[in-house]
């Protein structure tokens, strides 16, 4: 049986947690193949996942490498032109060090496969704020980011950052994806405004995200700045731009 699903997870360098995510993930019961996009990692992550795809895991994993550090942005631009053109009619975006957790792909998968939404997010903030071992300083960042979003755009979403996410084939079909701007964590509010603008319907999935015990994080300064002074721009230039809408097919 041919999966509906695909779990798109970008990397760079984990090799300390890829062969146990990509395990996680194909092991659930609910079918999910996995796509990694590999940033050049030069710890060998790659090499990992090669080994895998040849032996158990042949039709269910795939990897699309890249020459370098292009940013996670283009990474998942590149996996949804990929998922798209195989016919995989749900799209996941997931994160590689488990701060996703596997077992709640079922729960966004049936928010939109059986309650009709377009995009399901793991939110950490639609019930309280449910992070586990972050430092104290970068929860309070990451949550009032997400409540200047709300404000600067208008979005009806508490956890406007979030990286764990499943879209329906359509709202990638429809984002014009060629003309999304930003390449870091301001990816992630760029494609849940856009897809607001098309008329699709979101949803807000209860998570619990937990800090990575393995290898190093990627998340930097300047990517935390874009996410937050690129939301000015995004709103101003949605006062001109026309947002291609959702078919009713």
């Amino acid at each position: 049986m041919r999966a509906d699903s695909i779990v798109i997870i970008p990397t760079y360098n984990e090799k300390e947690n890829i062969e146990n995510i990509i395990r996680a993930v194909t092991e659930l019961p609910k079918m999910f193949n996995v796509l990694i996009i590999d940033d050049g990692s030069p710890d060998g992550t790659a090499a990992i996942v090669k080994r895998l795809m040849a032996d158990e895991l042949k039709d269910r994993l795939f990897l699309i490498e890249r020459k370098g550090k292009l940013g996670l942005g283009t990474a998942y631009i590149t996996g949804f032109k990929w998922a798209v053109k195989e016919g995989y009619d749900y799209i996941f975006e997931m994160d590689a060090d488990f701060s996703h957790n596997p077992n709640d792909l079922p729960r966004l998968y049936a928010a939109c496969a059986e309650e009709g939404y377009d995009v399901a997010i793991g939110s950490r903030y639609i019930s309280g704020v449910n992070v586990v071992n972050w430092p104290i300083g970068r929860v309070l960042m990451s949550y009032y980011a997400s409540k200047y979003v709300q404000l600067i755009t208008g979005l009806d979403i508490h956890d406007t950052t979030a990286g764990f996410k499943c879209y329906r084939r359509q709202v990638l079909e429809t984002i014009e994806l060629d003309k999304v701007r930003f390449k870091g964590y301001a990816f992630q509010i760029e494609m849940k405004f856009t897809a607001y603008k098309c008329g699709f319907r979101i949803k807000e999935v209860p998570v619990v995200f937990v800090n990575r015990e393995l290898g190093t994080s990627k998340m930097n300064g300047g990517i935390f700045s874009e996410a937050v002074f690129g939301v000015m721009r995004l709103r101003w230039d949605s006062w001109f731009k026309k947002y291609p809408k959702k078919s009713t097919r």
